[in-house]
Protein backbone atom coordinates (compact mmCIF):
# COMPACT_ATOMS: atom_id res chain seq x y z
CA UNK A 1 0.00 0.00 0.00
CA UNK A 2 1.42 3.35 -0.96
CA UNK A 3 1.68 6.29 1.41
CA UNK A 4 -1.03 8.10 -0.53
CA UNK A 5 -3.46 5.17 -0.17
CA UNK A 6 -2.60 4.81 3.53
CA UNK A 7 -3.29 8.50 4.17
CA UNK A 8 -6.53 8.30 2.20
CA UNK A 9 -7.68 5.26 4.22
CA UNK A 10 -6.77 7.03 7.48
CA UNK A 11 -8.66 10.18 6.45
CA UNK A 12 -11.70 8.09 5.49
CA UNK A 13 -11.62 6.22 8.81
CA UNK A 14 -11.40 9.48 10.77
CA UNK A 15 -14.28 10.96 8.79
CA UNK A 16 -16.49 7.92 9.45
CA UNK A 17 -15.69 7.97 13.18
CA UNK A 18 -16.39 11.70 13.36
CA UNK A 19 -19.81 11.17 11.76
CA UNK A 20 -20.69 8.56 14.41
CA UNK A 21 -19.41 10.62 17.34
CA UNK A 22 -22.15 11.43 19.83
CA UNK A 23 -23.08 14.99 20.56
CA UNK A 24 -22.05 15.95 24.08
CA UNK A 25 -25.00 16.28 26.43
CA UNK A 26 -25.04 19.56 28.31
CA UNK A 27 -26.71 19.89 31.70
CA UNK A 28 -27.41 23.20 33.40
CA UNK A 29 -27.85 21.56 36.79
CA UNK A 30 -25.41 19.06 38.37
CA UNK A 31 -28.36 17.32 40.06
CA UNK A 32 -29.95 16.70 36.67
CA UNK A 33 -26.67 15.29 35.34
CA UNK A 34 -26.52 12.96 38.34
CA UNK A 35 -30.11 11.83 37.66
CA UNK A 36 -29.15 11.16 34.05
CA UNK A 37 -26.10 9.15 35.12
CA UNK A 38 -28.18 7.14 37.61
CA UNK A 39 -30.80 6.36 34.95
CA UNK A 40 -28.24 5.24 32.39
CA UNK A 41 -26.71 2.95 35.02
CA UNK A 42 -30.11 1.44 35.88
CA UNK A 43 -31.15 0.73 32.29
CA UNK A 44 -29.71 -2.16 30.26
CA UNK A 45 -28.37 -1.93 26.73
CA UNK A 46 -30.61 -4.15 24.62
CA UNK A 47 -27.83 -4.91 22.15
CA UNK A 48 -25.03 -5.71 24.62
CA UNK A 49 -27.45 -7.18 27.20
CA UNK A 50 -24.83 -7.37 29.96
CA UNK A 51 -23.95 -3.69 29.93
CA UNK A 52 -25.86 -0.71 31.13
CA UNK A 53 -26.58 2.23 28.85
CA UNK A 54 -23.81 4.29 30.45
CA UNK A 55 -21.11 1.78 29.50
CA UNK A 56 -22.35 0.66 26.09
CA UNK A 57 -21.03 2.04 22.81
CA UNK A 58 -23.78 0.43 20.74
CA UNK A 59 -25.69 2.72 18.43
CA UNK A 60 -29.00 1.81 20.12
CA UNK A 61 -27.51 2.71 23.52
CA UNK A 62 -26.49 6.10 22.16
CA UNK A 63 -30.03 6.63 20.85
CA UNK A 64 -31.53 5.61 24.21
CA UNK A 65 -29.18 7.93 26.11
CA UNK A 66 -30.28 10.77 23.82
CA UNK A 67 -33.95 9.79 24.36
CA UNK A 68 -33.45 9.86 28.15
CA UNK A 69 -31.76 13.24 27.90
CA UNK A 70 -34.58 14.66 25.76
CA UNK A 71 -37.23 13.32 28.14
CA UNK A 72 -35.41 14.84 31.11
CA UNK A 73 -35.18 18.19 29.33
CA UNK A 74 -38.95 17.95 28.72
CA UNK A 75 -39.43 17.72 32.49
CA UNK A 76 -40.29 14.04 32.80
CA UNK A 77 -39.41 12.24 36.01
CA UNK A 78 -37.38 9.06 36.49
CA UNK A 79 -40.48 6.90 36.90
CA UNK A 80 -42.01 8.28 33.70
CA UNK A 81 -38.80 7.59 31.78
CA UNK A 82 -38.50 4.04 33.16
CA UNK A 83 -42.17 3.38 32.39
CA UNK A 84 -41.66 4.61 28.82
CA UNK A 85 -38.62 2.33 28.41
CA UNK A 86 -40.43 -0.71 29.87
CA UNK A 87 -43.52 -0.07 27.71
CA UNK A 88 -41.33 0.16 24.64
CA UNK A 89 -38.71 -2.56 25.35
CA UNK A 90 -40.13 -4.73 28.13
CA UNK A 91 -38.91 -5.50 31.65
CA UNK A 92 -35.56 -6.67 30.29
CA UNK A 93 -34.44 -3.06 29.91
CA UNK A 94 -34.36 -2.70 33.72
CA UNK A 95 -31.41 -4.10 35.64
CA UNK A 96 -33.63 -4.40 38.70
CA UNK A 97 -37.13 -5.14 37.43
CA UNK A 98 -40.01 -4.84 39.88
CA UNK A 99 -41.32 -8.05 41.47
CA UNK A 100 -44.35 -9.08 39.43
CA UNK A 101 -45.84 -12.16 37.84
CA UNK A 102 -43.70 -11.65 34.74
CA UNK A 103 -40.45 -11.35 36.69
CA UNK A 104 -41.12 -13.75 39.57
CA UNK A 105 -39.09 -16.54 38.00
CA UNK A 106 -36.25 -14.10 37.34
CA UNK A 107 -36.14 -13.19 41.03
CA UNK A 108 -36.50 -16.78 42.28
CA UNK A 109 -34.17 -18.52 39.82
CA UNK A 110 -30.89 -17.86 41.71
CA UNK A 111 -32.31 -19.43 44.88
CA UNK A 112 -33.76 -22.36 42.95
CA UNK A 113 -30.46 -23.02 41.21
CA UNK A 114 -28.57 -22.77 44.49
CA UNK A 115 -30.97 -25.24 46.11
CA UNK A 116 -30.70 -27.71 43.21
CA UNK A 117 -26.91 -27.44 43.33
CA UNK A 118 -26.84 -28.04 47.10
CA UNK A 119 -29.06 -31.13 46.72
CA UNK A 120 -26.83 -32.46 43.92
CA UNK A 121 -23.71 -31.97 46.06
CA UNK A 122 -25.38 -33.64 49.04
CA UNK A 123 -26.37 -36.77 47.08
CA UNK A 124 -23.00 -36.94 45.31
CA UNK A 125 -21.09 -36.81 48.59
CA UNK A 126 -23.46 -39.28 50.26
CA UNK A 127 -23.19 -41.79 47.41
CA UNK A 128 -19.41 -41.45 47.36
CA UNK A 129 -19.19 -42.02 51.11
CA UNK A 130 -21.48 -45.08 50.87
CA UNK A 131 -19.40 -46.51 48.02
CA UNK A 132 -16.15 -45.97 49.95
CA UNK A 133 -17.65 -47.59 53.08
CA UNK A 134 -18.77 -50.61 51.03
CA UNK A 135 -15.29 -50.93 49.48
CA UNK A 136 -13.69 -50.85 52.95
CA UNK A 137 -15.99 -53.61 54.19
CA UNK A 138 -15.21 -55.82 51.20
CA UNK A 139 -11.47 -55.21 51.26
Amino acid sequence: MTLKNTLLALALALTVSAVHAADPLVFDDPAMEERYNDLTLELRCLVCQNQNLADSDAELAQDLRREIYDMMMDGQGDDQIKTFMVDRYGDFVLYRPAMSGNTLLLWLMPGILLGVGAIAVFFTVRNRNQRLAAERQQG
